[in-house]
């Protein structure tokens, strides 16, 4: 073959030559840190069974928490809208901010004792209907918390609902404006 008269492709078959080998050279590299790291290895140290290690979570069990039931919360103070209480077994939802500016971050929080792991979606009451707001959290310890922001000016309803058996909040009402 002339490759004095074929400069480019001399040059196009020297390239692909090139990035072939520095590939395998890398591939080896790569191959040979994992199995220095054990990355990928299936046995345990603890488990000589020789079947690949499960991840098992614990079941949940009751603790103690001194978090205070919802009969024990703390009344909103003067000025601020009344909320309705929810039942000690259902979810008690509380606003940490009563009035706040539009995009202002709303701290919600509240108890659960009976929804351990449950899903909360967020929901607004907008135009005469309660709609998904587009936060949801999940209860650990009997709690949660999360927070919201709004552009919407005037009282905004809030309340939550577990995902999975429908249990609804009570509501709060937050001023933005």
């Amino acid at each position: 073959m002339d490759t004095e008269n074929r400069p480019v492709l001399t040059g196009l078959i020297a390239l692909v030559g090139v990035a072939v080998v520095i590939g395998l050279l890398g591939g080896l590299a790569v191959m040979v840190g994992v199995k220095a790291t054990g990355i990928g290895d299936t046995s345990s140290a603890s488990d000589d069974s020789g079947t690949p290690a499960t991840f098992n979570l614990p079941r949940p069990s009751d603790t103690g928490s001194s978090i205070p039931e919802p009969d024990d919360a703390v009344e909103p103070s003067t000025g601020t809208e009344p909320t309705s209480e929810a039942p000690a077994t259902g979810i008690s939802l509380t606003a940490v901010q009563q009035s706040v500016s539009p995009m202002q971050q709303i701290d919600l929080t509240g108890t659960y004792q009976a929804g351990e792991g449950a899903i909360l979606q967020v929901q607004r009451f907008e135009n005469g209907a309660w709609s998904d707001f587009p936060v949801t959290m999940s209860v650990s310890g009997g709690t949660f918390g999360t927070y919201v922001q709004t552009s919407r000016v005037g009282p905004n309803k809030f309340r939550v609902v577990d995902t999975d058996s429908d249990v609804v909040s009570n509501e709060i009402t937050v001023t933005v404006g």
